[in-house]
């Protein structure tokens, strides 16, 4: 008699992970969908929507601040990614092209505080500027400290997706523009620079993204004084205003989507090889 061996499908592997997006990401997002289009008595509506733009509404306000906090929260975001991307872009680059031939062991030096606990880590930082007498003093410190922080815990999010580029960027490029008569700083704008950008974007979706957002930040290091968007949303759960909390997390979330998706269409290695090798 002969016996035969059930075959075991890879596809089942895929069980669990799909079991954790339906529990933890698609129900999550299900329910924001609800109260964003529902009113307190589970009814249809687009006025939670047509509120968060025109202001009106029973919670009007409590949203006197919406359009204060969003200005705020992306002002923040973009200084915080520009001044991520101006630090990071030129770690990442003498890192790639270091003679240290343990280059991972260097670059571990800048992913090392990722290890540390987050909270542990504003705390840290909110001493020490409470040591150095900045802490709190005024508006204008609050928002510098904001900043500082997004910066400080946002740095090797930025870094790692540049390496990571820069570092496969084949050498010949870089010897085809010398060849050309390319001087090095020519090399590095028309071959290393387009080359790179898949990583660019990358590290600026990681770091924009998220610091609109991050309200932990700019709860700890300013005493609660600057909010940003994070903090309107939790600010509207816990007053149980989930429909407005609801339709401006939804918001966000678009928001985020459409950013990632537009930005997605860099990422072509044909492309960005044509750009680098274009010479003029």
């Amino acid at each position: 008699m002969t016996f035969t061996k059930p075959r075991f499908s890879r596809k089942l592997l895929a069980i669990p992970y799909g079991l954790f997006l339906i529990i933890f990401v698609v129900l999550p997002l299900f329910i924001i969908g609800y109260y964003a289009f529902t009113d307190g008595y589970g009814n249809f509506t687009f006025d939670n929507l047509k509120n968060f733009f025109s202001g009106s509404g029973k919670d009007s306000f409590f949203q006197s601040s919406r359009f204060k906090t969003i200005t705020q929260s992306f002002a923040i975001s973009v200084v915080s990614t520009i001044l991520c991307l101006l630090i990071a872009y030129p770690v990442a680059y003498i890192i790639a092209n270091s003679k240290i031939k343990n280059k991972s062991g260097l670059l571990l030096l800048f992913i090392v505080p990722m290890w540390v606990n987050f909270v542990l880590r504003v705390n840290a930082l909110k001493e020490l500027l409470d040591w150095i007498g900045i802490y709190n003093v005024s508006k204008e410190w609050n928002l510098f400290n904001t900043v500082l922080g997004m910066v400080y815990d946002f740095l090797p999010f930025m870094i790692l997706p540049i390496y990571t580029t820069i570092i496969k960027i084949d050498k010949s490029y870089l010897e085809a523009a010398r060849d050309l008569g390319a001087n090095g700083a020519r090399a590095f704008v028309k071959v290393t620079l387009p080359l790179s950008k898949a990583g660019i974007v990358s590290g600026v979706s990681m770091v924009f993204l998220p610091s609109m957002t991050n309200y932990v930040i700019s709860n700890y290091l300013t005493y609660n004084h600057v909010k940003i968007i994070g903090a309107y949303i939790d600010e509207c759960f816990r007053n149980d205003l989930w429909n407005t909390g609801s339709v401006t997390a939804l918001l966000l979330l678009t928001l985020m989507f459409v950013i990632t998706w537009l930005t997605g269409g860099l990422d072509t290695e044909s492309e960005t090889g044509k750009r680098g090798t274009s010479l003029w």
